[in-house]
């Protein structure tokens, strides 16, 4: 069973966000880096690109595939995890905590979000 944690939000593509004020924590869910598997690259956005949600703000690759990443909301990239350059299999072993991808300044709604038990139905079928 997957890790789900009840605080975040969820997207139909397996990203997760966890908001805080205007800021947006973005990541892949543990079902994602699961089904990947081991992650060996991530390429991000530079710090002050803008999002839009639902377009690709980067790409995670593991050894058996590439896999786009999608924004759930739209805004500016204020930071991003500069440590996944380095150590990306901390989206495999921590993908909630310091395996976090970008932190968007939001500008708009968000897409429709699933919570963490519409999450779990979704990966369960």
């Amino acid at each position: 069973m997957s890790n789900t944690p009840l605080q975040l939000q969820y997207t139909k593509e397996h990203e997760w966000i966890r908001f805080d004020g205007q800021h947006a924590y973005i990541g892949i869910t543990d079902f994602a880096q699961s089904e990947l598997g081991d992650i060996v690259f991530v390429e991000l956005p530079e710090v002050g690109d803008e999002v839009r949600a639902g377009d690709t703000f980067g790409t995670v690759e593991s050894v058996k595939t590439v896999s786009d990443l999608f924004a759930p909301v739209s805004g500016r990239v204020v930071q991003i995890n500069d440590a996944l350059a380095d150590n990306p299999e901390k989206v495999n072993e921590e993908p909630y905590d310091t395996g976090w991808m970008i932190v968007v300044e939001v500008s708009a709604d968000p897409l429709d979000l699933l919570s963490a038990a519409e999450y779990a139905a979704l990966i369960s079928n």
